[in-house]
């Protein structure tokens, strides 16, 4: 009888920002960060109830990242203080002043402190389940 042999390779480790839904609901999900080009936001990804999504690939860009959501099966949002600029469709901006003068929505994010690593998960929960946790 042959035996089998399995090798496995170990990855290299990939810095990234992942947002991980563990509410019931589909969501939709902007980032903002400040990067050595200044301030952005991006958005819209669509995450499935218990599902994860890379929103940023490499390192994190800054210890604050901002997270605007939207319960698109409830209704309700996830939301702050921290205003930045959003649009009704997929979007890539730049600077965080003037929102409705350039023709975007102003949007309140919450904060998110990642301590500065490098590789950050946050867990979007419930709003019975005391709102959004990072790990």
């Amino acid at each position: 009888m042959a035996g089998l042999l399995a090798v496995s390779h170990a990855a290299p480790a990939h810095a990234d920002l992942k947002l991980c839904n563990a509410s019931d609901s589909r969501v939709g999900i902007a980032v903002g960060y400040q990067d050595a080009k200044g301030w952005a936001t991006e958005g819209w990804w669509n995450i499935g109830s218990q599902a994860c999504e890379t929103l940023l690939k490499g390192a994190v860009p800054s210890r604050f990242i901002y997270i605007y959501a939207v319960d698109y099966d409830r209704g309700g949002e996830w939301a702050g203080s921290n205003f930045m600029c959003t649009h009704d469709k997929s979007f890539a901006i730049r600077d965080v002043r003037d929102c409705q003068r350039r023709g975007y929505r102003r949007t309140g994010f919450f904060e998110v402190d990642t301590g500065e690593a490098k590789d950050w998960t946050i867990r979007l929960t419930d709003p019975e389940d005391a709102g959004e946790k990072a790990k």
